[in-house]
């Protein structure tokens, strides 16, 4: 099932999301949506982050069964009445959700998976950390190469404001974690070179 934008949502919001979907691929980097406006993410298209990316993709879909996928890339997942659209850098999703045309509905999304950017860390610390329970995504897992650690958010609860997670289980990396049903090593993920300056 694919999200559309609803007729009630924002001038604003809409203004936002046209100006993503025309910079797409002419700038570098990626553009999200959040409460507060635009997130352009610098991140390079290659190095530790998108190896973390593809090893922890590989080593998840060993695991499940055959009809998720742990997609990377395009679409958007996108939460219109919210304002608010995401790409994670994984997302575990059922192949028949992932038929149709434009962004993935965030309902449809079981696991959104973040590897954590040199360039912007509260991106995936702090605001994802909002913004995915408001889209009522049930587990979010967090993968941090600048410290070798990570965390697995679930169980979204109410509260003063808004939906969040209320646990919080943290790793580190060389342990098993579990990522909703599947359980997968950390073990050889790569880290961060310490040397300043160095982008990944």
């Amino acid at each position: 099932m694919k999200a559309t934008p609803q007729g009630g949502t924002s001038h604003r919001y809409r203004a936002l999301r046209t100006f993503v979907l025309s910079t797409d691929d002419t700038v570098p980097g990626t553009f999200e949506i959040t409460k507060e406006g635009l997130v352009h993410d610098l991140r390079a298209p290659s190095g530790r982050h998108e190896l973390t990316a593809a090893l922890i993709r590989r080593r998840l879909e060993q695991v499940m069964p055959d009809v998720l996928v742990a997609h990377t890339g395009k679409p958007d997942i996108e939460d219109a009445p919210h304002g608010i659209m995401r790409r994670p850098d994984i997302m575990v999703i059922a192949e028949a959700d992932m038929e149709g045309e434009g962004a993935f509905d965030p309902r449809t999304v079981l696991t959104a998976i973040e590897v954590v950017s040199r360039s912007n860390p509260d991106n995936d610390w702090v605001t994802k950390l909002r913004d995915y329970p408001l889209m009522g995504i049930p587990v979010y897992a967090i993968f941090d190469p600048r410290t070798g650690t990570g965390a697995v958010l679930t169980d979204i609860h109410s509260t003063p404001q808004g939906p969040r997670y209320a646990t919080r289980k943290d790793f580190v990396y060389g342990e098993d974690v579990t990522i909703a049903e599947w359980t997968i090593s950390t073990q050889d993920l790569p880290r961060y070179q310490s040397e300043q300056g160095q982008a990944d």
